[in-house]
């Protein structure tokens, strides 16, 4: 698989459903040669158009539950998706 084939694949949380967003970076381990983590940037919804609020979600790789033809599927803890959405909230004001 190409990375520029992961990036199109959406990253959905399997603990609550919700999209997390595209994979926009790896994060490598060169000393073991494997993917150490997937990062996620988190938009905002300003006057109509999406922009980034500057912050990223870190998966680790052994948060991701299966790799499919259209979807990531990972498992975020509910603490992590929680600050994600406080995130939001302060960025919109």
């Amino acid at each position: 698989m190409k990375i520029s084939d992961f990036q199109t694949k959406d990253v959905i949380n399997i603990v609550d459903g919700k999209k997390l967003g595209h994979i926009s970076d790896l994060e490598l381990d060169l000393r073991q040669g494997r993917i150490d983590s997937i990062v996620v940037p988190q938009f905002t919804k300003v006057f109509g158009l999406f922009g980034s609020n500057g912050t990223e979600i870190v998966i680790p790789w052994r948060n991701i539950v299966k790799i499919g033809a259209d979807v990531v599927l990972v498992r975020m803890d509910e603490a992590k998706a929680l600050r994600s959405e406080d995130d939001d909230l302060h960025a919109r004001t």
